[in-house]
């Protein structure tokens, strides 16, 4: 069975990519990159499979087994192509909720897929648009969105996803629950620092 660093050094040469590209692509630290290649540890499999998405390859087979290097099941059936993109946290002191400092964790999406980050949602605000607690959210970056429709909105320094509407001096957001304890929440455009950090395209249901 080959191992991981030589493994890990053909799929950086079939892809033609080097380590600060890998690094830069995946956000794992240039310098853990270059451990792997030198042999001197083995990556944890979250960041095998990150690697293995980046680089296009099998996750079974980066880590050393004699299976096809390409990535899917092994069938005549096109191989989807992916991206990773970042799964964000609680946003802090008025940046970008997707910026670097916010950054949990990746996740894989279809490389067609109109996302550039995602996050899990909280509480029932939004159930009635099947957005349940724990699930991932994915949003696509925009600075403006439709009145009702769902966008990650920041509000000095909170987030929130609801419905939005703009109606000149204020904004409003609709929560859409079947909670009634749900109200929507009213701000005047003078009083407050108000963001649209983006649209929610789609929501997955998170799975433990």
């Amino acid at each position: 069975m080959d191992d991981f660093a030589n493994r890990l050094r053909k799929a950086l040469y079939i892809k033609g990519i080097n380590q600060t590209e890998l690094s830069n692509i995946t956000k794992i630290p240039k310098s853990a990159i270059s451990q792997y290649l030198a042999g001197n540890f083995k990556a944890k499999r979250d960041r095998v499979k990150i690697l293995a998405t980046a680089l296009d390859v099998s996750e079974t087979w980066l880590i050393g087994y004699d299976v096809p290097m390409e990535r899917g099941n092994g069938t005549d059936k096109p191989v989807e192509k992916t991206k990773l993109i970042p799964v964000v946290g609680t946003v802090a002191c008025g940046n970008p909720i997707y910026a670097y400092e916010n950054i949990q964790e990746y996740i894989t999406v279809a490389e067609n897929d109109s996302v550039d980050f995602a996050l899990y949602a909280k509480g029932d605000s939004m159930n009635n648009c099947k957005i349940d607690n724990g699930d991932i959210v994915f949003i696509r970056k925009q600075p403006l969105v439709n009145n009702g429709e769902i966008a990650l909105v920041l509000i000095d320094n909170e987030a929130t996803v609801k419905r939005f509407y703009d109606y000149g001096d204020k904004i409003v957001l609709r929560p859409d629950s079947t909670n009634p304890e749900h109200e929507e929440q009213v701000y005047e455009k003078r009083d407050h620092n108000i963001l649209i950090q983006g649209k929610v395209i789609f929501i997955k249901t998170y799975i433990q």
